[in-house]
């Protein structure tokens, strides 16, 4: 006969829990440790502290502080819980929104270009009268604000439909009808100064009549025969 395998002594049922054990953990009829639930609660407590010090997991979804990276985009509650489900701290969640952010951004830019560029080509067909009119139109004004206007100027008027409107206005008005080496205006203002004076965006992006008016004056004042 084989040698009987050797009995493992029970452990006495009157055993109690070490001091520094909590009760929850302790299995009294059994007389041990609840290992497995104390594995449980550490790993659990691990996953809520974060390694620097104070980053925590919330204990539900809202309670993460999302500061917003970019505007429209939100704390999200689904994918909060997501988050915290796996174990996001605080910091790790804030980074998420982040790179998203990142990645975002530059696509909604475009979107948004896009539809207001095409909002305002709309606009401007609308206006004036018809796709192959304002074709002509745009031709008309880009040649003429190349050769008449600051570069930063020209461009920034062409990026809006109020602006382009101001190009068409100045270009059917004549603005400016200038002449190299005017003398000064009755008003004291020279030619390069009102040229100034219109890259002001006072005159080309807010359309401040009287400041507008002040700048029709002084060409008037320059060459009176050009009115």
């Amino acid at each position: 006969m084989g040698d009987a395998a050797p009995e493992i002594p029970a452990p006495p049922v009157d055993a109690a829990a070490p001091d520094y054990l909590p009760p929850k953990f302790w299995d009294a009829e059994a007389g041990q440790v609840r290992v497995e639930d104390l594995a449980r609660s550490y790993a659990a407590l691990e996953r809520r502290l974060g390694a620097a010090g104070g980053d925590t997991v919330p204990e539900d979804p809202a309670g993460y502080q999302i500061e917003p990276a970019m505007e429209g985009l939100t704390a999200d509650t689904e994918v909060n819980a997501r988050l915290m489900e796996a174990g996001f701290t605080q910091a790790q969640a804030q980074l998420v929104y982040d790179l998203a952010a990142e990645k975002l951004a530059p696509l909604v830019r475009d979107l948004a270009t896009e539809t207001v560029q095409g909002e305002q080509r709309r606009r401007l067909t609308e206006h004036f009268g018809g796709a192959d009119r304002w074709q002509t139109a745009a031709a008309q004004i880009d040649a003429w604000g190349q050769a008449n206007l600051p570069a930063p100027m020209f461009e920034a008027l062409c990026n809006s439909y109020d602006g382009v409107l101001t190009l068409h206005r100045m270009m059917q008005d004549g603005e400016p009808q200038l002449v190299s080496g005017a003398a000064p205006a009755p008003s004291g203002r020279s030619e390069s100064q009102l040229r100034r004076m219109m890259q002001d965006p006072r005159y080309w992006r807010d359309h401040d009549t009287s400041f507008a008016a002040e700048v029709r004056r002084g060409f008037e004042d320059l060459y009176p025969d050009e009115g």
